[in-house]
């Protein structure tokens, strides 16, 4: 069986959003080359013979403009023909345009973006007029047949919203991805934004009982990930999974690193798109080793814990940036990953040897003939055979 992998290609490190609690550089940087696009293709070409998934990243992928996507994208797809060429983009939505839509409807490419929640609490952490220039963005792109889903980012400030930021979602029938907000490395005021370990968990068990209280209404991505992580006993996203050498990500000069996270931080770079290095050159680099390492950490550091199978530690990057490379720990929101896992467990291990048998429940998790309460067992089921 083929392994697919991901390959996130950051074509300008500019943005023109300045998010209070992240870090985003000026817009008129550099914006990637076709001709290092070519490059990209020519690489991945005898790479891995491997289907692979093209996320066009940031900074803000839309100010690389229509010209350049409508270039980028056949050369990269008739490229990578052989091996199967999948694409998605992650915008703020700002710089969508009638004919950049058309473009990427035409490749069926999915967007991510990103909300906050209503518009103003949207806004304060985001900027004023962010809400309205992303929904304009939005409705661009659904008009073009485009999908589009939104990540939410909680802070140490919205987090005390969360019904409210959860209704938001749930009424305008938005798929709903979080981010907790951690301390930037570049960023303005970094440890006033960030959600601690134990309030993200805390958060995740109450968008778990969100999700079970709105089966097959209400799609939480996080949640789904999670379930499905403790169903298959393995990481099914980045985050919770052995993501190195599946995951690679091209600066806009054509630069390799290990992720999009780490793109602009020189000591990361793994190699060049333009001298076709091999799986086993980028591991062989000093980043490549670095992530190796870790990896082994992991192994070690974390063989006690019964997650380590679907959670391996959490993401390198917020293990191993903020201390300059120094493998001194897992990712920071261990705490949180423990919190939900152990609860899914626990929940799991109720409704199968506690409660009543299979032939008594009905389709939503409860006991046949009374009221219909959600089960993890029917939210599982349903994510699993999706």
């Amino acid at each position: 069986m083929k392994t697919p992998f991901h390959i996130m290609l950051i074509p300008t490190l500019g943005c023109p959003s300045h998010c209070a609690y992240c870090w985003s550089s000026e817009e008129g940087s550099p914006v990637m080359s076709i001709e290092t696009v070519g490059e990209v293709a020519e690489w991945l070409r005898d790479f891995r013979d491997d289907p692979v998934t093209i996320t066009f990243h940031g900074g803000e992928p839309l100010l690389a403009g229509a010209k350049f996507y409508r270039e980028a994208l056949p050369m990269l797809a008739e490229g990578l023909d052989r091996q199967g060429c999948y694409f998605a983009m992650q915008t703020n939505l700002w710089r969508m345009t009638p004919e950049i839509a058309e473009v990427l409807a035409e490749y069926r490419v999915p967007l991510g973006s990103s909300i906050d929640g209503p518009r103003d609490l949207n806004d304060l952490q985001r900027g004023d007029g962010y809400f309205d220039k992303t929904m304009q963005g939005y409705e661009i792109a659904r008009a073009h047949g485009l999908t589009v889903s939104f990540i939410c980012t909680f802070t140490s400030c919205s987090v005390d919203h969360r019904e409210e930021i959860v209704d938001f979602f749930l009424e305008n029938g938005f798929t709903l991805k979080l981010h907790p907000a951690l301390p930037s490395l570049r960023g303005r005021e970094p440890e006033k934004w960030a959600l601690s370990p134990e309030k993200y968990g805390e958060l995740l068990v109450y968008l778990l009982d969100r999700a079970l209280e709105h089966p097959g209404r209400m799609e939480i991505m996080n949640i789904n990930d999670l379930c499905r992580g403790v169903f298959s006993r393995h990481g099914t996203v980045c985050t919770f999974a052995d993501c190195m050498g599946n995951t690679f990500a091209v600066g806009p000069d054509g630069s390799i690193y290990p992720c999009y996270r780490f793109v602009g931080m020189p000591e990361y770079v793994m190699g060049h798109v333009r001298d076709r290095p091999t799986a086993e050159d980028l591991a062989a680099s000093p980043a490549g080793q670095m992530m190796q390492a870790y990896k082994e950490y992991v192994d070690e550091h974390c063989k006690g814990c019964s997650h380590i199978r679907y959670c391996r530690g959490g993401c390198p990057y917020n293990a191993i940036a903020p201390t300059g490379g120094e493998i001194r720990g897992v990712d920071p929101h261990c705490t949180a990953y423990t919190k939900i896992f152990d609860e899914i467990n626990d929940r799991l291990n109720a409704e199968m040897f506690e409660g009543p048998s299979m032939m008594e429940m009905n389709p939503f998790g409860s006991r046949r003939g009374r009221e219909a309460k959600p089960g993890i067992m029917a939210l599982m089921h349903r994510i699993v055979m999706r």
